[in-house]
């Protein structure tokens, strides 16, 4: 038996709130599940469990806030959770067997009564909620989030289970519009295409609203029912629940006059970009006044780089091209192999250098507010798998969709400011780790080789590193690996 514990999702973070379990006692649940949903000062993060077992006991309820290490719910172990319970005897059974020892013939025996519940039960119980309907707890929350009734889907994974691509299809258009292979009821081919986007119909009971919109609806009490989307494909977005909270609260003014709008109360979205900046500003305070940073910068030919990556794209697809900054994260991930001292985190005192890289990216919120989720093992990624994660996760940091575990362990963070016109940045490390790269933006200046100048596309690279950890030509050896790998990005 073992505890599920609140984690810690980040060095900022103390506390956190239960918004939601996605499991209840008596569901099996295996390592990497997701289990609850956490809100903190940051963000929502879906919190996933390290330890296989049954959840014996739910300990803290939803809405409730808890110190970090605080445990969350008790979990079984799988081995106890496997075993039938000891009902009460048939009566069958209760007939005394025989002393000796069983013969090779068959014998009939009483004990062996027609019918007993199967064993597994209790992981069926873990992925089925109604009759004919399996679906685990990760994907069952998707589909709540996503507004997609898993009881009208037909499920393609084995045994008729639905599956993250199932539900992932079926949110992309209308209940009243899925091709009839998704409805359920009719048998679906084992593998189909996600149907393109389509225009939502004027009735509310069709109407897609993004997360992060409908979240901010519940927050300012609009009904997303009367809310006119302006998104893709007519979904309802933040911008168009505000601008309805905003028609909601304002007086009607007599005609001719003119409208003095008292300012409103702050709303929960409001208070929670307070409380985040906050807790950046905390962090990065005590960063600065713990950590003796040592700040480095290089200048980075990148000629040969947007050669190739427009070389690449030209050969491929439009949703599949490359952007530069996968190149650079890339890059940054692989130059910690030959300089170790950069991936790790403080411990105390002490450096303890990470055997895996696992790059935190620095992601802007629409909100407002930065967080820096890992992509796990970087380093070992091709450019396309590095591209689609980088992708993906995006999209769920600014939808407040991130995992526990990639909010909990970042080795090093990089961070881009070069599509906003930036020309070089000096980030503030995020303890514990002990190094955060910066990249800059991509412009031709005045470039010398062999004798002659001419104008090359370059790009300004920096590093903030803790001078406990290492020191300037360590750092000095980092930059410059960055900047070899990007002489030749058919290798990255």
């Amino acid at each position: 038996m073992g505890d599920f514990k609140m984690p810690s999702l980040g060095a900022d973070m103390d506390a956190g709130k239960v918004a939601r379990w996605l499991v209840k006692p008596g569901d099996v649940v295996h390592r990497g599940d997701i289990v609850a949903v956490v809100e903190t000062e940051k963000s929502t993060i879906e919190v996933e469990v390290f330890q296989a077992g049954v959840v014996e006991e739910i300990l803290v309820p939803e809405g409730t806030e808890v110190p970090v290490g605080t445990a969350l719910a008790r979990i079984g172990a799988p081995a106890e959770a496997g075993a039938p319970a000891p009902g009460p005897v048939p009566p069958a059974a209760a007939v005394p067997a025989p002393a000796a020892p069983a013969p090779p013939a068959p014998v009939p025996a009483p004990a062996a009564p027609a019918p007993p519940a199967p064993v597994p039960a209790p992981a069926t119980a873990a992925v089925t909620e109604h009759p004919g309907v399996v679906v685990s707890p990760v994907v069952r929350h998707l589909a709540e989030r996503l507004g997609v009734d898993v009881h009208l889907l037909e499920g393609s994974g084995p045994g008729g289970r639905i599956t993250r691509a199932d539900v992932e299809a079926a949110a992309l258009v209308p209940v009243g519009e899925r091709p009839v292979s998704a409805v359920r009821g009719r048998r679906a081919p084992a593998r189909r295409r996600r149907p393109a986007p389509q225009p939502a119909p004027s009735g509310a009971g069709g109407k897609r609203v993004s997360p992060w919109a409908r979240r901010v609806a519940d927050d300012l009490g609009v009904d997303v029912a009367t809310v006119e989307g302006t998104g893709p494909g007519g979904a309802v977005v933040e911008r168009d629940v505000r601008a309805a909270a905003a028609r909601e609260t304002a007086p009607p003014a007599p005609e001719g006059a003119k409208v003095h709008r008292a300012p409103t109360e702050p709303s929960a979205s409001d208070e929670r970009q307070a409380a985040m900046r906050k807790a950046i500003g905390a962090l990065m305070a005590r960063s600065k006044r713990e950590i003796p940073h040592y700040y480095l910068s290089t200048t980075i030919d990148m000629s040969r780089a947007s050669r190739w990556m427009e070389e690449e794209n030209a050969t491929r697809p439009m949703t599949e091209r490359l952007v530069l900054p996968v190149l650079l994260l890339k890059a940054a991930a692989l130059a910690v192999a030959s300089v170790p001292e950069m991936n790790g985190f403080m411990v105390g005192d002490t450096f303890e250098p990470s055997a895996e890289v696992h790059v935190g990216v620095a992601v802007s919120l629409r909100t407002g507010g930065v967080i820096a989720p890992a992509i796990h093992h970087a380093d070992r990624l091709s450019v396309d798998e590095l591209m689609a994660a980088l992708r993906d996760l995006v999209t769920r940091a600014r939808r407040g969709v991130l995992r526990s575990s990639e909010m909990s362990d970042p080795t090093i963070t990089v961070t881009n400011l070069g599509e906003l016109g930036v020309d070089s940045v000096f980030g503030v490390i995020y303890p514990p780790q002990v190094a955060l790269v910066g990249f800059g933006r991509v412009v031709e200046r005045p470039y010398a080789e062999d004798g002659m100048v001419g104008a090359r596309p370059c790009l300004t690279a920096t590093l903030s590193a803790d001078h406990r950890a290492s020191d300037g030509h360590r750092g000095g050896r980092f930059l410059a690996a960055i900047d070899h790998l990007l002489q030749s990005p058919e290798g990255l």
